[in-house]
């Protein structure tokens, strides 16, 4: 086990600065070195400032050696998805397209950390406008899989992941309309969750859209939730405040009814190392005493092509006033996407809207009888780097995501974890579903499993070069 601080977990890293073994600074300046000798290659970051991650680890030192922290994440080491905002800090949301302005004032998930006295290190990448499972940018550079640099991290919170996977600290914040935790994590083997809606607050707030943590580890996910949980009333469709014990234990499986879902009816099912992956581990919670049996095919085609058309509609009114020298500024492909099909009506814009509610009745009807839900994370097997989707095809956006959007829409926790690795040695991710509002019974499911999975790979390391 490496004992460099950048590879430590969170809760090793609280555990050493309490016991004054370790101290924030020497973690921050060990996670600026990883950054530094890794981040030409995987490109996972922006805005970065040391300077800033400096005077914030002095601080916490200063803090630890009062012996009063100022929360759980006191000293340790963060990164936020750019689309996040932070203050002074512009918000590009991926694209060359937009006027870089300084945020004014930080995102509740940030305000959570920097109240906590985290150390912010900077922002992470994304594709434009987060619309693409890619690390894929008219903005930022390519953003590399650290397990192999030929590969796409997945995206859309592609940097963050990354980040998790090469060491640039602990944990990492992302967002997820569609599976844009989930994907990423699962595509550079760390964990991903993607929380009910509203549990953690965000602004602006959106139909689906939700932050969550990017770890190496469930139990940093887990102590990353009991910071940003936190209430913050700029999100009018947050869930109300809970007192919710992050300090999970391990599930017991005995007599859980687990669902196993190889098909969500979407069209397309995982690809067979993906999906015998996932059967693995279904194959471990059974015999540990949990009864697994299979979800039916429960969504309709017509609901995603309809979220399409509403989010195409979305993008096409929000860039209306947009100067066409700086809309010709955005990826081809996320263009050719908004302007697929010419122009839709009022009605199919309303009936694409609906879909969401259709699609999440339709899940939570066919979960209802799980504790939890397993499946695959994604449908395609690992793709090239630049490519902007597993298909590279604008036509069909959202093949890949069968598996995950759905609980975006009825508003369910889900997690993805590493669950294996394909012959070619890329990571596969298992995702854990469960019912609304049980964010803490996912982590805890995800805990057990960590514990009785075979053993995780060796974290990438810096060598080779960059492919040609």
């Amino acid at each position: 086990m490496s004992t460099d601080p950048a590879d430590l977990s969170a809760t090793a890293l609280t555990a050493a600065y309490r016991a004054r073994s370790l101290s924030p600074v020497e973690a921050a300046e060990a996670i600026l070195a990883r950054i530094a000798a890794w981040d030409d290659r995987i490109c996972a970051t922006w805005a970065l400032d040391a300077d800033a991650a400096r005077s914030a680890a002095k601080a916490s030192e200063s803090r630890y050696g009062k012996g009063a922290p100022a929360g759980p994440l006191d000293g340790v080491p963060v990164t936020i998805k750019e689309n996040i905002a932070t203050r002074g800090v512009p918000l590009p949301a991926g694209t060359a397209a937009k006027e870089l302005t300084p945020a004014e004032a930080d995102a509740p998930p940030a305000a959570r950390l920097r109240e906590g006295g985290a150390v912010i290190l900077g922002k992470t990448t994304m594709p434009d406008f987060g619309m693409l499972s890619s690390g894929l940018s008219s903005f930022h550079r390519l953003t590399r899989n650290p397990w192999d640099l030929a590969l796409n991290p997945g995206g859309s919170s592609a940097g963050a992941a990354a980040s998790a996977a090469v060491g640039y600290g602990p944990i990492h914040i992302g967002t997820d309309i569609g599976g844009s935790i989930r994907l990423p994590a699962a595509a550079c083997g760390v964990v991903g969750l993607k929380p009910s809606f509203g549990r953690i607050p965000i602004d602006p707030p959106f139909p689906g859209r939700v932050a969550g943590p990017i770890t190496r580890t469930v139990a940093d996910a887990a102590l990353a939730m009991s910071v940003l949980s936190a209430a913050d009333m700029r999100d009018y469709m947050s869930l109300p405040p809970a007192a919710i014990d992050w300090d999970l234990a391990p599930l017991d499986l005995q007599g859980l009814r687990i669902g196993f879902c190889a098909d969500t009816g979407l069209g397309g099912t995982a690809a067979p190392e993906l999906m015998a992956a996932a059967e693995a581990a279904a194959k471990l919670f059974e015999a540990a005493g949990a009864i697994v049996e299979p979800v039916a095919p429960y969504l309709r085609r017509e609901m995603v092509e309809g979220l399409d058309r509403f989010w195409r509609t979305r993008f096409r009114a929000d860039l209306a006033e947009m100067a066409p020298e700086r809309r010709a500024m955005i990826l081809p492909y996320i263009l050719a996407w908004i302007d697929g099909g010419g122009e839709i009506s009022g009605n199919e814009v309303f009936r694409g809207f609906s879909q969401i509610g259709a699609m999440a009745k339709a899940t939570v009807a066919a979960t209802a009888a799980f504790d939890f839900v397993l499946s695959p994370v994604w449908t395609a097997s690992p793709f090239p780097a630049d490519w902007a989707s597993p298909l590279n095809d604008p036509a069909r956006p959202f093949d890949h995501i069968a598996y995950c959007v759905a609980y975006n829409m009825s508003e369910q926790p889900a997690l993805s974890i590493n669950c294996g690795y394909t012959s070619g040695g890329a990571p596969i991710g298992l995702q854990i579903a469960g019912r609304r509002f049980d964010d803490a019974g996912v982590l805890r499911l995800a805990a057990a499993y960590e514990a009785m999975r075979p053993a995780s790979r060796a974290w990438p390391r810096l060598d080779g070069a960059l492919p040609t």
